[in-house]
């Protein structure tokens, strides 16, 4: 039987809403496990939609204890000493951008329904992630927990995003943030309990959650070691689970978002099998596999207060002594997506896979891919305020012209309509093919061709692209920063965008590009591939330029037959600057396909 325990007043949720709340007392159910047994993890089924007997489950019922205060974040005597990561997360160390003022969404109850809802059966679902634009955004998973929540509402589901609350939100959200209850619930091995606080926000017809607590989410960026990053991601993933319960939302679709959400299906399977939320399915999507969250098992064991048999090679335990927690989210989640479908493939080889290939081979039954879109109510030529002059498919030709002139003009380059412009906007590293792009741009500078590159990351790239500005003054334009206004000015304004990726999951900004009419030159691996079409010269079709193997040569291939349309055949390369601006890049698609999988998967 589960246990009563009584709610209190959040510790970090504004005042009034505490005074407001102060002395009301609800009851809850929620769950711990205790005393489990070790068992096996039974194989997968090979259908594509695992039934719940394939899901590793645990037999034993279990409760959260009676409230206690929470202890700090600091370790106790018995707790595992935390040593150095045995996994950088290079990439979560990034700056956290800041959203514009203008984005501020107003929080309201009360919210307009959307005008075409499509004629499908109605879903809940649960959206569990570590970012949320425009709330906090570090990478493309914030925009994709921003635009898919709602776009899928506008395919007939209901939607719930729980996010944790970091002291880095703009308070410009924070104070609109309404107090929905806290509770205490345990985590730790030992029996260690932590304050859950409830703060909702509601916009566009998505309902926020953010998981409140101070001595997990106080300090800054949402991302930035291991050593705190475990705790803080073992606490969230079963705070969120938690907090459903507690607020009483038992969704269809429990939908998680990379590794700090996987342990979500692990918990789900075992410490909250005897509750409502156990008829929830799961689905865990990968965006980047290279970032997997692992360290060693006592320290992710005691955090977790997960069974000794999770910790097995079947799901979490990988090599010698470490867990992985995006491995066993994958072992425990109902389906498994990524960001695209070629990437889907790619990540069960050896040079893609991460060290997961063969785990993910195991269970590609319930592996899909799907690819992302772009959000038209902030990519949009036509209404985009940040841009020089608007402009659609019909006057993108003329109108993109002054928008190059004014780029130019901006960033101190040669102002010439007959100038090749090729933007670069990305993080600056060797994922991002930046290894290719150095060693052709003295290739690439023959007097009629200019490069514009906006971007933060390893030093090498910054002071390679640095000393080229200076080498090519007048042709070569070095952005070391990230700036957004920059960013949607070098879409509208540049003639093609380079992509020449190592691998790339999906990738938004050759949509973005083509939807600015920006013609993307990209490599054929993972989103690019299945988003941009080579241009056929004999039939005149295709949406951009590509190359496959990973060579510098074959990129200077690909630059050289661009240049060649635009300046020898210019008609064909106008045709086909406005044929990717007629290329639907939404959402549509994809949460349509989503919706399809969540009717799948609820069946």
């Amino acid at each position: 039987m589960a246990k009563k325990i009584t709610k209190k007043t959040s510790k970090t949720a504004s005042k009034a809403a505490a005074e407001n709340s102060k002395g009301a007392e609800v009851q809850v159910a929620a769950v711990m496990k205790e005393d489990l047994p070790e068992k096996e993890i039974p194989a997968p089924e090979s259908a594509v939609t695992v039934p719940e007997e394939a899901v590793p489950t645990a037999s034993a019922e279990a409760v959260i204890q009676e409230p206690a205060s929470g202890g700090p974040l600091t370790r106790d005597a018995e707790a595992p000493e935390i040593t150095e990561p045995s996994q950088p997360e290079a990439e979560h160390a990034a700056p956290v951008e800041p959203a514009a003022e203008e984005d501020v969404p107003q929080s309201s109850a009360e919210f307009a329904a959307p005008e075409e809802i499509a004629a499908t059966p109605r879903k809940s679902v649960a959206f569990i992630g570590s970012e949320c634009y425009p709330f906090v955004k570090t990478g493309g998973l914030g925009d994709v927990m921003y635009a898919l929540p709602k776009a899928l509402v506008k395919q007939n589901c209901d939607v719930r995003v729980i996010l944790p609350r970091y002291k880095c939100i703009h308070w410009e959200y924070q104070e609109k943030m309404v107090y929905r209850g806290a509770f205490d619930m345990d985590l730790c091995a030992d029996g260690r309990r932590y304050y859950v606080g409830i703060m909702e926000y509601v916009w566009d017809g998505v309902v926020y959650d953010f998981i409140d607590n101070e001595e997990f989410f106080a300090w800054g960026n949402p991302y930035t070691d291991l050593v705190q990053d475990i705790p803080k991601y073992c606490y969230f993933a079963k705070a969120a689970l938690a907090a459903l319960n507690y607020m009483d939302w038992i969704p269809d679709i429990i939908h998680c978002h990379d590794w700090q959400a996987a342990l979500v299906p692990v918990y789900l399977r075992t410490q909250f099998e005897h509750t409502a939320l156990s008829s929830a399915k799961t689905i865990l999507t990968i965006h980047n596999l290279r970032f997997q969250g692992v360290y060693n098992i006592p320290t992710v064991r005691y955090w977790s207060g997960l069974p000794d048999y999770v910790f097995d090679l079947g799901a979490l335990k990988t090599g010698y002594n470490d867990a992985n927690m995006l491995k066993g989210g994958l072992a425990y989640a109902n389906v498994i997506t990524t960001v695209s479908q070629t990437y889907a493939g790619e990540i069960q080889t050896a040079f893609y896979g991460e060290s997961l290939d063969g785990h993910l081979r195991y269970h590609s039954a319930k592996l899909r891919g799907i690819v992302n879109g772009i959000d038209y109510d902030i990519w949009n030529p036509n209404t985009d305020t940040r841009l020089y002059e608007n402009y659609d498919i019909a006057t993108v030709l003329d109108k993109k012209k002054e928008n190059k002139r004014k780029l130019q003009e901006e960033l101190g380059l040669a102002q010439d309509d007959q100038k090749f412009v090729i933007g670069l906007i990305s993080r600056l590293t060797n994922q991002k093919g930046l290894d290719l792009v150095n060693a052709i741009i003295p290739d690439i500078m023959d007097g009629n061709t200019q490069i514009v590159v906006l971007g933060t990351g390893d030093q090498m790239y910054e002071d390679s692209f640095r000393y080229y500005e200076s080498a090519y003054r007048g042709s070569v334009c070095s952005n070391i920063m990230y700036d957004e206004t920059r960013a949607h000015r070098i879409y509208a304004g540049a003639d093609a965008l380079l992509v020449p990726s190592l691998f790339e999951p999906c990738g938004l900004t050759q949509l973005i590009a083509m939807h600015y009419g920006t013609v993307p030159i990209v490599r054929e691996t993972g989103g690019l591939k299945d988003t941009v079409t080579p241009y056929n010269m004999f039939s005149n079709t295709g949406n951009g330029f590509t190359f496959d193997r990973y060579e510098a040569g074959l990129l200077l291939d690909a630059i050289n037959r661009a240049k060649e349309l635009y300046f020898n055949s210019r008609w064909c390369w106008d045709e086909l600057v406005q044929r990717d601006m007629d290329k639907i890049l939404s959402w549509q698609n994809s949460a349509k396909q989503y919706k399809e999988l969540y009717l799948d998967l609820a069946r």
